[in-house]
């Protein structure tokens, strides 16, 4: 290419080309040139813009128990986590909205409705899930409900207001048919009475990690393959850490470093004692797949 045609072809996006060069077992070794716009400059440092009007809106989506057919067990200690991330998301700004055991099309209803309202003086937007769930999907009250369906609708070409913004999903979910024998923790309450001991629940993961899309970041409180704990009293390890680490630091650290904070906090939980030989020992490895494109601060608003 002379240098003339360098010059107008350059900053434009172009076919790869491909070098092509024999090797010596006679196959073709293509090598494969991306185009790149020298003139584009990217500011490690940029930062979502977090000071529109509202924070934004929360929904947090609690299932403790389910219809009989799907033979799935309760989810004691859910209301502990309900209750900790409506503390967690109002101390940050958000407007937090409560759905407790609702069915399949009802939970379905409420997203479509939040897809359609107008956040364009919103920061960003909050999903939740505490359920159980196994592969691609999570369980409401009647049925599952696949992740993508309800991502999908966040997606810039159906809400528009959100283009741009973060669009955060976090999902306490654990596979409800591979239930371990309780386990009594440390530090539970001596006495007869069961409602005042908190119990840990081991169960299997089984959501696997989605990609969802530009400016999402899909929160999940176990890597496959791995036991998500829940205790009785407490809730779950995942979200006990993580509203904890939002109180102390929300307001002041990264997105994603305090999701990895979150990560080493679990990790460092274990299964101490348990009825199941097979149990103790068991840990807990949280993990996110974000797609974010920025660094994402919630910094308080002004009053």
């Amino acid at each position: 290419m002379s240098g003339s045609e360098r010059q107008r072809a350059a900053g434009h996006v172009q076919l790869d080309s491909r070098a092509t060069l024999t090797t010596t077992d006679g196959n073709q070794n293509i090598t494969e040139v991306d185009a790149l716009d020298t003139r584009q400059t990217l500011d490690p440092t940029e930062q979502y813009k977090m000071n529109h009007q509202r924070r934004g809106v929360a929904l947090v989506f609690n299932h403790e128990h389910f219809f009989w057919h799907l033979k799935l067990p309760d989810r004691r200690g859910t209301f502990a986590d309900r209750n900790n991330l409506k503390r967690s998301l109002t101390d940050l700004g958000f407007e937090v909205r409560l759905f407790d055991d609702l069915k399949a099309k009802d939970v379905l209803q409420k997203i479509y409705e939040a897809s359609e309202d107008d956040h364009s003086n919103a920061d960003c937007f909050v999903c939740v899930f505490l359920s159980h769930g196994e592969n691609d999907h999570v369980y409401a009250h009647d049925a599952q409900i696949k992740i993508e369906t309800v991502t999908d609708m966040f997606r810039g070409d159906k809400c528009k207001s959100l283009v741009g913004k973060p669009k955060i999903f976090i999902i306490q979910a654990c596979r409800g048919d591979k239930h371990d024998d309780p386990v009594i923790a440390p530090d539970s309450t001596d006495g007869s009475d069961e409602s005042t001991v908190n119990e840990t629940e081991v169960d299997a993961a089984g959501v696997y990690t989605l990609p969802a899309g530009a400016d999402f970041i899909m929160c999940y409180s176990v890597a496959q393959g791995y036991f998500s704990h829940r205790e009785t009293i407490n809730g779950s390890w995942y979200i006990q850490d993580l509203c904890e680490v939002l109180g102390k630091y929300g307001s002041s650290l990264e997105f994603t470093e305090l999701l990895t904070v979150v990560n080493r906090k679990v990790s460092h939980r274990r299964v101490d004692i348990c009825r199941d030989i097979n149990a103790i020992g068991k840990k807990q490895i949280p993990c996110f797949a974000s797609m974010l494109t920025k660094k994402l601060y919630f910094h308080p608003k002004s009053k």
